[in-house]
């Protein structure tokens, strides 16, 4: 599993603490206005007076919406994997179950509260104007099967990483269904995603 990544978003790379406030500043605004607007009219414009900065603020790291929001799902990641990772901290070595669980907390806790995650979580759709969009769960799952990995004691396989990837994938797809069922993720659906984690994974894990 060797997923191309996107290409990277910035125009430029902050190097000062101000630009970097501004940049995180564009990025949160991005993310209240997906919630209000949704994607399509998302606007440049709009972003920059939300977030008190310059139009050219904006131009300066970003040549249109979309690179603006692959930004802010590339944060949505790194945020995630990051979050997991703390987790991870204080659960015992070689209890897989509770990394699966850990994995799929996270995630629902970001659904429930992070602005702009519900339309773009770890990648941004693609109108058929735009091209085909990256693959965000193919990036998902190669972070995921390092930090499982680095937690079991593993050496990441084909095998392993096949595994990872088709969790990843139902896993978003059930995930959407509990979210579409309720605002908060029906717990009944959820709990089902659980048992499907801990069932199919055990054939690699146990």
């Amino acid at each position: 599993m060797d997923p191309v990544p996107p290409a990277h978003p910035l125009r430029r790379t902050p190097i000062q603490q101000r630009s970097a406030d501004r940049l995180a500043r564009i990025l949160d605004a991005c993310a209240e206005l997906l919630d209000e607007t949704g994607y399509e009219n998302l606007s440049t414009r709009a972003v920059a007076l939300r977030a008190g900065v310059p139009i050219g603020s904006v131009y300066r790291f970003f040549g249109n919406k979309r690179a603006m929001s692959i930004a802010l799902a590339h944060r949505n990641l790194d945020r995630y994997t990051d979050a997991i990772a703390e987790r991870l901290h204080a659960l015992p070595a070689g209890d897989w179950r509770s990394v699966v669980d850990a994995v799929l907390d996270e995630y629902l806790v970001m659904k429930r509260t992070v602005p702009g995650f519900a339309l773009v979580d770890f990648g941004v759709p693609a109108p058929p104007a735009e091209g085909p969009a990256a693959d965000p769960n193919g990036l998902v799952a190669v972070r995921l099967t390092e930090l499982l990995a680095a937690q079991l004691g593993l050496t990441p396989d084909p095998v392993l990483e096949r595994a990872v990837l088709v969790a990843v994938e139902a896993t978003d797809a059930l995930t959407k269904l509990a979210f579409r069922a309720d605002p908060d993720g029906d717990p009944a659906i959820v709990a089902e995603i659980r048992a499907m984690m801990h069932a199919y994974l055990a054939r690699v894990l146990d």
